[in-house]
């Protein structure tokens, strides 16, 4: 079995986790270090893919600073999402030649990680057909968006935990008017250790992974790039 190093990274700003993935990625692409699952939480932002359209963003710039919400563009694909408090974000660097060279497999996988992991908290969860994600009875609870370059995975998904739902009026999540929830609306009393936890020994069981746990501190709570993304479609 491969080995995966898990690390939690708290809360952290998302320039920051961008930046660390970055380098992650790169000490991946070099034998380095083996795959990584990093978990994190940001602070209110909304960030825009490099297909994005900035017509789904539905408030000035003015409105976003009076709400403490920041703004960044990213290198993913895909189009405008938000991340906030009470949401688990999960950056899985893995090396897919070590796995299975199919990027669409991969999406997939992390689906159904998400989706036997909400069935330990008693949710059923389901996909949606032309849609990528987690979904249950039509509402969305988990968004994916992945990156990869030379087979090298980064970013990820996005689970809504305890999430303020009301931040996600300020967009037009990719363009589609579909509904959001969270673990919590949807009844499942658990802390954010118990669903990092679960997710990561789903993960586990999917990629074949032997699971080595890195506590992070807190930090306040040749080849061309391929990239398939799809993040709140």
């Amino acid at each position: 079995m491969r080995t995966c190093e898990v690390r939690d990274l708290g809360r952290l700003g998302y320039a920051e986790a961008f930046a660390l993935q970055e380098e992650l990625v790169e000490q991946r692409k070099h034998g380095v270090i083996s795959d990584q699952l990093v978990f994190v939480e940001h602070p209110h932002v909304i960030t825009l893919g490099r297909n994005g359209n900035l017509e789904n963003l539905l408030a000035s710039e003015e409105v976003l600073r009076r709400a403490g919400i920041e703004f960044h563009p990213t290198d993913r694909g895909g189009d405008i999402t938000y991340h906030g408090p009470g949401q688990i974000v999960g950056y899985p660097i893995f090396d897919l030649r070590e796995w299975k060279r199919d990027v669409i497999a991969y999406v997939r996988a992390i689906e159904q990680v998400i989706v036997d992991m909400l069935g330990e908290f008693g949710i059923e969860a389901g996909l949606l057909k032309g849609c990528t994600g987690v979904w249950v009875r039509g509402k969305k609870v988990a968004a994916i968006g992945v990156h990869v370059s030379r087979w090298v995975t980064s970013h990820g998904f996005a689970l809504n935990h305890t999430t303020d739902l009301s931040y996600f009026q300020y967009i037009v999540p990719c363009g589609l008017t579909k509904p959001v929830t969270s673990m919590q609306e949807l009844g499942a009393v658990a802390s954010r250790e118990e669903v990092i936890a679960a997710l990561a020994r789903s993960f586990a069981k999917y990629f074949e992974l032997d699971l080595n746990s890195k506590n992070e501190p807190s930090r306040d709570h040749d080849d061309t790039a391929l990239t398939f993304t799809e993040t709140f479609s």
